[in-house]
């Protein structure tokens, strides 16, 4: 009887776990900051003390901007849940994991990883 009570809970949490992640979606674009983002690209806001993508992105995060994903193909500035997950992404290609949240433009995320090239 433990054995079958067990098997039934572990069942249980094991679809729990699914239906959590059954809405993820995938969205590739790039880590970005959300003053460049809103500006469509780096090129305003690069100068001598942010000379690469990657600085900029830092440096207008550390100003007070936030990491958000942006679509370049479809011009969309997506915010990101998560603030941490981004940061080793600066700048790079990346495809996120999570659910999206309309109303909030938010994607709440799961997993970020690096675009395949």
């Amino acid at each position: 009887m433990k054995k079958v009570l067990i098997a039934g809970l572990f069942t249980a949490v094991a679809l729990c776990a699914i239906l959590v992640h059954a809405d993820d979606k995938k969205f590739t674009g790039q880590i970005m900051d959300s003053q460049c983002a809103f500006l469509g690209g780096h090129s305003a806001m690069m100068n001598k003390d942010m000379p690469t993508e990657k600085a900029c992105t830092l440096g207008c995060v550390k100003e007070g901007g936030m990491f958000v994903l942006y679509d370049p193909m479809e011009k969309k500035t997506y915010q990101l849940d998560d603030q941490k997950k981004p940061e080793q992404f600066a700048a790079d290609m990346v495809v996120v994991t999570g659910t999206y949240d309309e109303s909030s433009q938010t994607i709440h995320v799961t997993d970020i990883e690096a675009a395949k090239k």
